[in-house]
């Protein structure tokens, strides 16, 4: 594909029309546009005279992540209860821009997560604390990456299946912890950890697939859970829950892809989360990610455009990194908003998909040769091999499923 930038004017001719109704949300909508399109206008006359740019500012990134992995802000205290969820979105996305921390660091990571795994199976939100999905799926990610066998020795296989079972409700649906909230994000965390480490049977996640499917909303995206409104976050949880269960076939995907379709800003070329939303750039991924989804549904299904990605790459990539890297290392939400490590996190794994697509053919890269991420799996968002690794290993080391 060839690598070209939009132009100015023709960005500026997409901008929102309210139609002589202003509201909060279209007032909310302009502004964030008029700041984009400021810096779109400043970015075209640098680019006239380096053709190079945009530049991905990856050494910047890496020094600051590796920085938060051993030293945190004061203000990352709120987010106690997430600790290894930080510690997935900072090793993920230090291994898309090929810069792990050495040895010993990620021995250090390992031995940790360790204090955070629960005497009655899975991951709290740090050391003593209750086990949850969500950490629970961070956490195993994050062992993932690392890919040792001290790494996956460390993972409590057997009290993790039955931690499985004591989230899983009679209908197929998954609480986040014992006595918690049931939604989407549940059913997906417990799918994509249990296909990881092998702990995987048709009876544990029995009517899963048909909870999920309640989910999806008129809109064509997928809710939290039945009845409410469609978005991003879940729509991702909901399609590759889905994927991972061989059970697309379950839902409307035509509906899905026309919703993920019309979230791709017009003037920013970044995503919404949910409609009428402004652009965030977590939902690079969030909502990019379910393009390579399609692709592969719809390729099954032998429709038309089966390796195509449904989605303008190089928009998404011109946001990214023309709009969303804050000049002291890591990424942010949109201009004018604060970087941190969710959003660096998710914003980087945005921009490989964007970069690679369905993995199928060359990959497409915005700007500079040195601006290529490595590839992620759809599915789990970290690496495919090391999905592959995980898979064999366990497969290896397998223990019984009831």
């Amino acid at each position: 594909m060839e690598n070209h930038i939009r132009l100015f004017s023709d960005i500026a001719s997409e901008i929102y029309d309210d139609e002589n109704f202003i509201s909060s949300t279209s007032s909310e909508q302009i502004d964030v546009e008029t700041v984009v399109l400021k810096i779109f206008k400043q970015f075209e006359s640098k680019a006239s005279i380096d053709p190079y740019l945009p530049k991905l500012n990856r050494n910047v990134h890496s020094k600051l992540l590796k920085s938060w992995l051993l030293n945190l802000p004061k203000s990352y205290r709120c987010l106690e209860a997430s600790r290894p969820w930080l510690v997935y979105w900072i090793l993920h996305a230090l291994w898309i821009l090929s810069d792990l921390p050495d040895a010993k660091v990620l021995s250090n990571v390992i031995q940790f997560l360790s204090h955070c795994q629960h005497e009655d199976g899975g991951y709290g939100g740090g050391p003593s604390q209750f086990a949850h999905l969500g950490t629970t799926y961070a956490a195993i990610n994050a062992l993932c990456i690392i890919g040792t066998e001290e790494a996956y020795k460390s993972i409590n296989i057997n009290s993790l299946l039955k931690f499985l079972w004591a989230v899983r409700d009679i209908d197929g649906s998954f609480a986040l912890h014992k006595g918690g909230e049931r939604d989407i994000r549940g059913a997906y965390c417990a799918i994509s950890v249990a296909k990881l480490t092998n702990i995987y049977s048709d009876a544990l996640f029995d009517k899963t697939a048909e909870w999920i499917v309640s989910c999806q909303t008129y809109e064509g995206g997928f809710a939290g859970c039945p009845g409410m409104e469609a978005h991003g976050g879940y729509a991702f949880c909901g399609v590759s829950a889905l994927a991972l269960l061989n059970r697309t076939q379950l839902c409307d995907v035509d509906a899905l892809h026309r919703w993920c379709v019309n979230r791709q800003m017009r003037v920013e070329g970044g995503f919404q989360g949910r409609t009428n939303k402004l652009v965030d750039g977590c939902y690079s991924f969030w909502q990019g990610a379910i393009f390579p989804i399609i692709s592969a549904i719809f390729s099954q299904e032998n429709k038309e455009f089966v390796e195509t990605v449904l989605f303008n790459q190089g928009a998404l990539q011109e946001y990214i990194i023309i709009c969303c890297q804050s000049p002291d290392g890591g990424l942010i939400d949109k201009p004018g908003k604060p970087r941190d490590i969710y959003h660096t996190c998710y914003t980087l794994s945005g921009l490989s998909v964007a970069q690679h697509g369905t993995s199928v053919g060359n990959s497409f890269v915005v700007g500079s040769p040195t601006n290529e991420l490595k590839s992620v799996h759809p599915l789990h968002n970290i690496a495919p091999h090391l999905v592959y690794n995980a898979m064999r290993y366990f497969q290896k080391n397998s223990i019984s499923k009831k």
